[in-house]
């Protein structure tokens, strides 16, 4: 006798206005978060006339150029550290940061013919948009190693804390990330206000120069950007640089507080992204 096996039965209901986060449900989809991922890292150099290699020129133009200015021209402080290093250092951190950032604030209007057409975790899009700058990151921090050895830097024991910093810098990108895409198909001058906010937030944040240079009582206040104490703590990690703890300290409790009511903002706004965007 044939036995006919059921198959199991999915009813996909729409958020409650008071929705849990479901972050389990994005296990489930992680075959689908994988595919994103790549289809993200191949269509952002796909039809670029120099490929992959923007990922290690943009750094190394923006290396040269504040070089130039803020290493000869005004020699800023950099705790007897190279001031191309120092720099690059700088950057590579960031370098993830916004492209995350803009990627992850444009990935549901990007997507909208996907949101439209079947249902998935919303949340997968703008987290493959961060993911998706794994890669070039794995590309640039061997151009970081080269410089290391050209200029004969050690790197010190707390080079082991890097993934936990690449880490934290994701999930900063997250945190704004999914606030910016919720509110990105709700309100579109949020696409024209990104590169606004990603070239301020490029220059509050100590890349070309050290937190050093600030008077005392204003270092403090330097955690409240988060990207602050995770670009100090990439170049502390790798050369045991001058570190502030407060900053670092205030820094991490901003992530948390961004990703919870990120995430939180997203699952309640999710339910009507279909109809809106």
């Amino acid at each position: 006798m044939n036995v006919e096996h059921e198959l199991p039965l999915t009813k996909v209901r729409p958020a409650k206005r008071r929705a849990a986060l479901r972050l389990g449900e994005l296990w489930e989809y992680r075959e689908l978060l994988y595919f994103l991922v790549w289809r993200d890292v191949k269509v952002r150099y796909k039809q670029a006339t120099l490929g992959a290699a923007w990922v290690v020129l943009q750094p190394v133009l923006m290396v040269a150029l504040f070089s130039l200015i803020f290493g000869r021209l005004l020699d800023v402080h950099t705790d007897g550290i190279p001031y191309p290093l120092f720099v690059f250092a700088g950057l590579l951190p960031w370098q993830i940061f916004a492209t995350a950032l803009t990627q992850a604030g444009n990935s549901l209007v990007a997507n909208q013919h996907l949101i439209t057409k079947i249902y998935f975790p919303r949340l997968l899009l703008p987290l493959a948009a961060v993911l998706a700058g794994l890669v070039d990151f794995g590309v640039t921090i061997l151009l970081l190693v080269v410089l290391m050895l050209w200029y004969g830097v050690d790197p010190s024991l707390a080079v082991l804390l890097l993934p936990l910093i690449v880490a934290v810098v994701l999930l900063t990108a997250l945190s704004v990330g999914t606030w910016l895409s919720a509110l990105n198909v709700r309100y579109r001058d949020v696409q024209h206000l990104l590169p606004f906010l990603t070239q301020f937030w490029f220059f509050a944040t100590p890349i070309a120069y050290s937190s050093a240079l600030l008077p005392e009582s204003w270092r403090p206040l330097l955690g409240l950007n988060p990207m602050a104490g995770a670009v100090e703590s990439f170049r502390w990690a790798l050369f045991g640089s001058h570190v502030e703890p407060g900053s670092v300290v205030v820094s991490a409790c901003v992530v948390a507080g961004l990703l919870v009511s990120g995430l939180a903002y997203f699952r309640l706004a999710e339910r009507t992204f279909a109809d809106v965007v």
